[in-house]
C-alpha cells in the first residue's frame, strides 16, 4: 500500500504532444493541397496596363516602331539609317535628353537595341521603353500621317 500511495503523490511533468502533432499534420496537409494551385496561377497572370509614371506625350522624343519595322520620330517617318541623325536633330534640351520607345509587340529586340544604340550615339541621357506596346490604331494613325506628308511633298 505504501508503494501505491507514492505513485498517487507524484506530479505529472510530461507534456502530451499528440494534439500539437495532429494540428501540425493537418496544417501540412492543407499546405500540400493548396501549394500546387499557386504555381498554376502564375501561368495565367496578365500584366496590367501602366497607369502611372510620365505620360508619353510629355516626353521630348518618341520613337514609334510599327510591326513591319517602320520607324517614326515624333510622328515623322524616317529611314532606319537616319535614326541617329534625326535623334540628334530632335534633341532640344541636352540636360534632360530623353527618348521614349513605343514598339509593336511583334518587333524583335534587336530593333529596340538599334534604337538604344542610336540614342546612346546621339548622347541621350535616358531611354524609356513604353509599358504598353504600339497598338493598331496608333500604327494606322502614324501611317496616315506619313501618307499625308508624302502626298504633300509629291513623293
Amino acid at each position: 500500500m505504501a508503494f501505491s500511495s507514492k505513485k498517487k503523490k507524484q506530479l505529472f511533468t510530461e507534456i502530451n504532444i499528440t494534439p500539437l502533432t495532429d494540428i501540425f499534420l493537418v496544417l501540412l496537409i492543407i499546405m500540400m493541397v493548396v501549394a500546387p494551385s499557386f504555381q498554376s496561377m502564375d501561368n495565367a497572370v496578365e500584366v496590367p496596363e501602366v497607369n502611372n509614371g510620365i505620360n508619353i506625350e510629355e516626353a521630348k522624343v518618341t520613337v514609334s516602331i510599327t510591326k513591319d519595322g517602320t520607324m517614326y520620330i515624333n510622328g515623322e517617318r524616317i529611314q532606319n539609317s537616319q535614326l541617329t541623325d534625326k535623334l540628334l536633330a530632335a534633341k532640344t534640351n541636352p540636360d534632360k535628353a530623353e527618348v521614349v520607345v513605343k514598339a509593336d509587340k511583334a518587333i524583335k529586340s534587336a530593333t529596340i537595341m538599334d534604337v538604344m544604340n542610336a540614342a546612346q550615339n546621339a548622347e541621350y541621357k535616358k531611354l524609356v521603353v513604353a509599358g504598353e506596346p504600339l497598338n493598331k490604331k496608333e500604327q494606322r494613325k502614324l501611317e496616315q500621317q506619313a501618307d499625308k506628308e508624302n502626298s504633300k511633298y509629291g513623293e
